[in-house]
């Protein structure tokens, strides 16, 4: 069955996405654009586009990737991830289970959570 999601999932994504999404890679930090995204807007998931963040709870953590300090209720779930000799909560698209990145509770106020997220990961669609 995995092959068959993987099969669906290229015909819209790149190889790179795939890596990330998929295969639970991680981005070259700072290689998003979406680091230096300021506009009002949303942020969907690149596979399967459900709404994962609001630009009003995005911030620069100066962590090289898009962070936000909330997603949106039941956007997202997270598991354990103890790859790397590390322990990190991983954190996935709620509805495909894409990866998208990891959150840590180094953030800002009002959470104090930092949901570091792979930019390729995402798609941004300004407010109209």
């Amino acid at each position: 069955m995995k092959s068959n999601i993987n099969n669906q999932w290229s015909q819209h994504l790149s190889s790179e996405q795939l890596r990330v999404m998929r295969d639970h890679g991680t981005e070259t930090p700072g290689s998003s654009p979406l680091n230096y995204e300021k506009r009002t807007g949303a942020y969907y998931c690149a596979n399967c586009h459900a709404e994962l963040f609001r630009s009003e709870t995005k911030y620069d953590s100066g962590c090289g990737w898009p962070s936000f300090f909330a997603p949106i209720k039941g956007a997202v779930e997270s598991s354990l991830d103890t790859s790397h000799h590390m322990i990190r909560t991983e954190i996935h698209c709620a509805k495909c289970k894409a990866h998208l990145g990891h959150v840590f509770d180094d953030g800002i106020e009002p959470t104090g959570e930092r949901y570091c997220i792979n930019g390729i990961a995402l798609d941004f669609k300004p407010q109209s």
